[in-house]
């Protein structure tokens, strides 16, 4: 569901008026509508804020359908020539990239090593800042299924 609805829903179904919602997050009562009306949307940092203030996961605040990602790094599969993972005898694994899954073995043994390693390609790819593409890593990543154990 695209962000407008998700906040336009969940913020109703607290109770919340935007003024409310505006004020706890620190925001004029027009951000809100703004967001609400598609006009703009918020930071990632802002959506993290956002869901706490909801009480929701904030990985609902993203239009992004996770089975569709590499499910160690968070590279969408719809990505151009994206290569798959292999495993040990040379077959290819659906759900993990290359750059993750090679040989049956996982390239990456701690989130934060993933995110370290992976930041400056997805810095590249959608022209976030550093600490933009940080966060939004840190949105994801724990609901991949590697990082679910």
């Amino acid at each position: 569901m695209p962000f407008k609805e998700t906040l336009v829903e969940t913020r109703e179904q607290r109770g919340m008026t935007q003024q409310e919602l505006a004020s706890k997050l620190y925001v004029t009562r027009q951000a809100i509508s703004r967001w609400e009306n598609g006009e703009t949307e918020p930071s990632v940092d802002m959506r993290k804020l956002i869901a706490t203030v909801l009480d929701i996961p904030a990985i609902r605040l993203f239009d992004i359908d996770t089975t569709q990602l590499c499910q160690c790094c968070g590279t969408p599969f719809t990505v151009p020539n994206m290569p798959r993972g292999t495993e040990a005898d040379g077959a290819e694994n659906p759900e993990y990239c290359q750059w993750c899954y090679d040989s049956g073995q996982f390239v990456y043994q701690s989130e934060d090593e993933l995110i370290e390693k992976t930041t400056p390609f997805l810095m590249e790819a959608t022209g976030m800042s550093q600490d933009e593409a940080v966060s939004f890593m840190g949105v994801i990543v724990p609901h991949l299924k590697h990082w679910q154990r």
